[in-house]
Parts: C-alpha cells; structure tokens; sequence
C-alpha cells in the first residue's frame, strides 16, 4: 500500500568498506589523544616547543635532547612509542582501502575535486554506498545534513547554518531526503484529516463552557456571609433600622 518508509541497506561490501574506513578513524583520533597528551606535559613542565612539529624527525631529535625527570620522561616515551604503533596500523588501513577502491570510478573522480585526497574520498564512497539511488544533488545533500536551515516569515527569509540531521540510508522519492513512503504517508494523513468535517458541540457542552457551571461541584465553594436582602427586607417592614449584616 505504500504506507511504510522505505530504507535502503548496504550490501556486505560497502559495510566491509565503512568498516575499515571508521576503523581507521578511530585509530587516528587515538593518535591524536596520544600528540595532545605529549604537548600537555612539556606545558606543565614550562617547556617550550621550538619545533613546528615534535612528531617528525627534527622534532623526535629534539625531544631525545631533553633531559626530563621522571615520570615525565617515561610518560612522553610510552606516548611516543604509541603513537608509532597507530601510525603503522593508520598507513596499513590506508593502503588496504585503496586497493579495494583501484577500479571505482566514483573514487578516481571525486579526487579531482579540490581538498579531497584518498582518504576522504575513500570515507564518501564508503558513506554514500551506490550514489546512484539518489535522484537529484538536492537529495543526496539533504540525506547527508549539508542542506542549511531555512526560516521563513513574510518577505524575512533566514538562512542558517547546514542541519547535520541527514536521514541515514534513507530511501529515495521522499522530500528532502524524507523516504518516499513516508512522504506518500504524510500525504494521505493529511487528507484523512481534511475528510472528515469537525465534530458537532452539543449544546449542552457549549452552555457548561461559558460559565462556572462547567467546574466541579466541589470546586465552587459558599459564600462567607449571606445575602444581605433576606435580612434587610423583614426589618424594614417592622419598622425597625436596617442592620449591617455581619461576616
């Protein structure tokens, strides 16, 4: 009928590919985490760095100059010595997932474009899966959260930044990357809601909402004095002067 979003699953061998690629990320922001806490030390200690880079060989020469006490020194020496071993597992991932990427043309062409080298072109390969199940640009940006945020009121048009709130393997007809079965959902469920005319108040139920009738019984306490008219009424018959009532 229609009424299901679609999805769309990836086949075994791009989740063998997104497997290798969020691997290597992982191993890269560890090696990260590994640099950082090198720098931090050398800052709590006050030494100040004089090479751009203390990672590459002028700067692993001028951190073996350095005579720090311990455990500084065995702290720097055991991150150091991580951070080799993740970049030969990060330069092994890399090389695998060019191998597996050789003969994709998606992968050749998308290095042309300025700022995309082989990393990241093989992370969009292996994120957008067959690029071919997007019918438009549009879709594929909105699938992926790079459309910006529109607000709209009047002639006021804001325009803000990307959404980051793609669909992930979202299926394809939709609008802006919604599945088109839940676009067609959406759709329908609006002319139900339209179909059918509102329904009738009886008048009973408009009479209880204009006044304190349609409270609780319970709600509504008693007056702290009495109506003053039964009182004043009988004295001023007898002839007697009218008394204030009392609380």
């Amino acid at each position: 009928m229609g009424r299901l979003p679609e999805a769309w699953i990836a086949p075994l061998p791009v989740r063998e590919l997104r497997e290798l690629t969020r691997y290597r990320a992982k191993l890269v922001s560890l090696r990260t985490s590994c640099k950082d806490q090198v720098h931090a030390v050398l800052a709590k200690l006050g030494i100040p760095v004089t090479c751009s880079d203390i990672f590459g060989k002028a700067g692993s020469a001028w951190l073996d100059g350095l005579r720090l006490p311990q455990p500084y020194a065995g702290k720097i020496t055991s991150l150091r010595h991580l951070t080799g071993e993740l970049t030969t597992e990060i330069t092994m991932l890399s090389e695998v997932t060019a191998d597996l990427l050789a003969g994709d043309r998606g992968y050749q062409v998308i290095q042309q474009l300025s700022g995309i080298g082989p990393v990241l072109a093989a992370v969009i390969i292996a994120e957008i899966g067959d690029v071919h199940r997007f019918r438009s640009a549009a879709q594929l940006c909105s699938w992926a959260g790079l459309t910006p945020r529109h607000r709209e009121s009047d002639v006021k048009v804001t325009r803000g930044h990307v959404t980051e709130q793609g669909i992930a393997e979202a299926a394809l007809g939709g609008h802006r990357g919604r599945p088109a079965g839940a676009a067609r959902l959406g759709d329908r469920r609006g002319q139900e809601r339209h179909h059918h005319p509102p329904r009738e108040r009886s008048p009973q139920h408009r009479q209880g909402r204009r006044g304190p009738a349609a409270a609780h019984p319970g709600v509504l306490r008693p007056a702290g004095r009495a109506d003053p008219l039964p009182v004043l009424l009988p004295r001023a018959a007898a002839g007697e002067p009218p008394r204030r009532p009392g609380p």
